[in-house]
Order: C-alpha cells, then structure tokens, then sequence
C-alpha cells in the first residue's frame, strides 16, 4: 500500500483549531498551568497568548491512564506503509510525568542518552501488560524539555504537530508526550545503535567503525526519510545532520528531531523567510546570509553528510588545521578528482570500498552543495541515484599495505547545541 495522498494537510503552527477537548492555561514557560485531559488524538497549537491546546479529531489513542503496552499507541504501523503516509489526525498517547519519572528511575543521570539545547533524552522502561513477551518493559526514549526556554515550547509543538501526523519507516516514531504543569516530555521508540553522529566519530572501544555497506544502507533510509517529507508536505526538515539521524538494532536509519522543522514554501513561492537556526557547516549558504529557506536547503545539508560517511570527517572542526575548520569548503577539490579523492577516505574503512561507486557518490555531493538552490538535485533524485549506486554492487577493494592516511579526531564531541546557529 502506498502513501495516503489525500489526508488533510499539516495546520500550520499558527493554526486555530475548531474544538477543544484539552487545555492548558496559564503561561507555560512560566512554570504554572492547569491541564484537563479527555480521550482524543491530539494536534497541538499555541495561541498568541503562549497557552497551548490541543484539538479533537476523530482518531483516538490510549490516554492518560498510562495503561497498557506501548504497541498499542499507534494503530498504524510503517510495515504496512513502506512509502510512509501522512495520517488524519495525530495518533499518541498521552503519558503522566509520574509514570516517565518512574520509567526513567527519575530521570536517573546513568540513564541519560543525549543532550541537545533545550534538553536531555533519557532511556525509560514502561512497565507492559502481564501477557506481554517484553518481561523487563519496553524501552523507550524520553525527551525533557526546557519548559522555561520559548524555543523549548516551540521545538515541542513543532515535533508533535509533524511526528504526530508523518509516518514513515525512516522517521523515528513519536509514541506520546506529556504535557502537565511546567513539564514538556515527548516519548520516542528506542534506537539501538544510537546515532550515525556516534559511529562516524565517537571514540573508544565500544564504538566500531562502519563498513561501506553500512554507510551506504544508512544514506538510502535517511535519503529515503528526507524524499518523503519533501514530497508529501514539502516539509522543510531544517537541522538535518549525523547526530539527527538515528539508527535501530539493524543499522536503518530514521530521522529524529523534528524542532526546527517547517512548512515549505506555497506553489507560488520559492521559499519561506525565517530566523536562522541550525547547525554551522549543515546549514546552506543561501539560508545563513538571508534567513532564505527552500525545500533544497535540505538537499545541501544531505550532501554534508554524505562527504562526512566518506571521509569519517566532521562538518566542522575548529581543532583541524587553519583552512581546514569547514570541511566541505576544504574537501570540495578533493571530490573533484578520483585520486584525490582516496587520500581523504576514512581511514577506518581500511581501503574496502569500491573506489568506482565512492567517486560517484563523491559527484553526487558535489551536485548537493551547490552554491544555488536550483542548481541542487531533489532528494528524490538524490534517493534514485543512492540506489543506483547501491545495485551495482561492485566488490569492496583490499586493502593496500603501508598506508599513511590518518585523519585528526581531536576536539570531537558527542553532542551539538543549537539556537541560533552554532558550532
């Protein structure tokens, strides 16, 4: 089954919904509010005022009861859409934050994933149903919110309103949040491999490098992911970059973090004007010096990405050598040349990929990190090509004794802020 064209679109933000069944008063970010809660699905709205509501709509889902296993939240499941689908209305589960505290060993610092600039991520276990095959819980990903930071309450509605509605295999799973007094939590399916961030440039034993294979499955799902967004809203995603992009327990890759993430421009328009936000050496050129937004701002972000699997490099890196910090303002001459192209590699994959189909990879970028946003390919087109790629399985190269390539890897760390834009 293919995607369902023809669901109502995406309100945006701004949106006034018709009937409420959930309120909160007060001002959020002030650290008071009163929630009344009733069985619905919900899309999330703020007012002028910086209250915050969420509308009816005719589906429903588990609420805040907390009871029951968290496979039940959604009754739409990605296997059955492989192309994704944009469903009716939001479909999540409303959590208690007594029953997150208690999944989380009370937000426990040992069970801290991540940490961004408007929160941290917890690992949690949900108690499920005695007749569940899960004996220990499910595991899930728990995301707190800065309640006191106006662009925390923004990122929060922002993820509800697009993750609550966009289904697709490589989008991670929004499952619930919560919203109670000064609280703002959102609930996520748990990746077991973390992110491609921590496989490209983590340190340590536990971190095992990718093999091209890998790298190129992974480039596919988030292609994938970002072609569908494109295409069925003409979302702009925003903040694309490794550490967004997440992988489960067989390396496929789902795009997570949808704070930043905004509707694309009207058939009448080339793009939309907003404040720059985002991440140094993701964001396009064109947006960092007019706050100019297209649908292919995302297009060069991918082609960042695609240089940083190729090269195990960072986007940014203050601690290479002086004209080197911004690597695909250094790299680009190297993607030019087949040649040059080997002797900036990752030196982790040890010389086993297939130089024909990296060169081709390599010009793809290329064509992604175009000055001019009309010059870049579509991700869709990008998508085609990555396949291409992929069905012509040529054989990983040996490789050769008595290499010399090394690359720095200091002064990498694990976690990016951001707002406004920022190393």
């Amino acid at each position: 089954m293919g995607t369902c064209w023809g669901s109502p679109k995406l309100p945006p933000h701004n949106s006034n919904p018709t009937t409420t069944t959930t309120t909160t008063t007060g001002n959020l970010s002030g650290g008071t509010a009163s929630t009344s809660t009733s069985t619905s699905t919900s899309t999330l709205t703020l007012t002028s005022t910086g209250t915050s509501r969420v509308t009816s709509s005719s589906c429903s889902y588990t609420t805040s009861s907390g009871s029951g296993n968290i496979s039940s939240v959604s009754k739409f499941s990605d296997d059955h859409y492989p192309d994704g689908q944009i469903l009716p209305a939001a479909n999540l589960r409303i959590f208690t934050f007594a029953e997150l505290k208690a999944a989380t060993r009370n937000f426990r610092l040992d069970t801290v994933l991540g940490e961004g600039g408007f929160g941290k991520v917890y690992k949690g276990w949900l108690e499920d149903k005695p007749s569940s095959k899960n004996a220990n819980g499910t595991v899930i990903a728990v995301k707190k919110l800065n309640s006191e930071s106006l662009q925390g309450l923004e990122e929060w509605k922002s993820e509800v309103n697009f993750l609550g509605r966009l289904s697709h295999p490589n989008l991670v799973k929004l499952l619930g949040y919560c919203l109670e007094e000064a609280e703002l939590l959102l609930i996520y399916e748990f990746m077991q491999k973390g992110s491609l961030e921590n496989h490209l440039f983590g340190r340590g034993s536990a971190v095992q490098p990718l093999p091209w294979d890998i790298r190129l499955k992974i480039a596919i799902g988030a292609a994938r992911g970002l072609a569908f967004l494109h295409t069925s809203e003409k979302v702009i995603y925003r903040d694309f970059k490794a550490s967004n992009i997440l992988l489960d327990g067989a390396y496929n890759a789902k795009i997570s973090d949808f704070g930043l993430a905004k509707l694309g421009p009207s058939a009448s328009r080339s793009h939309v004007t907003t404040r720059v936000m985002g991440t140094y050496g993701y964001a396009a050129p064109e947006y960092v010096a007019t706050g100019h937004l297209y649908v292919k701002s995302d297009v060069y972000a991918f082609g960042v990405v695609l240089v940083e699997m190729l090269t195990g490099l960072r986007a940014l890196d203050p601690n290479r050598p002086s004209g080197q910090h911004n690597l695909t303002d250094w790299i680009k001459p190297y993607l030019h040349d087949r040649r040059k192209l080997k002797s900036i590699m990752d030196f982790r994959l040890e010389g086993k990929y297939p130089s024909k189909v990296a060169f081709r990879i390599a010009q793809l970028a290329l064509r992604c990190l175009e000055t001019e946003p009309k010059q870049r390919p579509s991700m869709k087109e990008v998508l085609e090509s990555l396949e291409r790629f992929h069905a012509a399985n040529e054989k990983p190269m040996e490789p050769k004794s008595g290499s010399n390539h090394t690359h720095s890897r200091r002064g990498q760390q694990a976690v990016h802020h951001r707002s406004p834009l920022h190393p």
